[in-house]
């Protein structure tokens, strides 16, 4: 072989291999982004989203709750007057991404919306028809 043919091979090994690696990488972040909670087997409460309750963000017309587990944050909002359906949505984003929102008319809550935020601050907003409620940039 001459010493063109052995390094096209080696880039070409290295590539394949760089390619399985960022998919692996990519996979798992898919698929928790997906399912829309991490990977981690904790038990969900009644409003889907799993972890302990790191947050309440009170409005007029309802509740965003918001639940910590490891680096993930989840959210839903909830709504003081369940039963007839109605405009609600919920909105969370880490600083640096862009915002997860769930909205639309529904009966008993908007979400659950989960992001990875890591260490970095969260925004989070909700809304119940005309009442709202948004946190600014909060560490949780």
């Amino acid at each position: 072989m001459s010493g063109g043919s052995v390094r096209r091979r080696l880039a070409l090994g290295l590539a394949v291999l760089t390619a399985s690696g960022m998919l692996s990488l990519a996979s798992p972040v898919t698929a928790e982004a997906a399912s829309g909670a991490p990977s981690v087997s904790t038990a969900s409460n009644s409003n889907g989203c799993s972890g302990r309750k790191a947050r309440t963000l009170a409005f007029a017309t309802g509740e965003v709750r918001v639940y910590r587990n490891g680096g993930y944050v989840c959210a839903v909002t909830v709504p003081k007057r369940q039963g007839a359906p109605q405009w609600m949505s919920v909105s969370l984003r880490a600083r640096g991404g862009r915002p997860v929102v769930d909205e639309g008319h529904y009966t008993k809550r908007a979400g659950p919306v989960t992001v990875y935020a890591g260490r970095r601050q969260v925004w989070i907003e909700g809304a119940v028809g005309k009442g709202s409620v948004s946190s600014g940039w909060i560490r949780l």
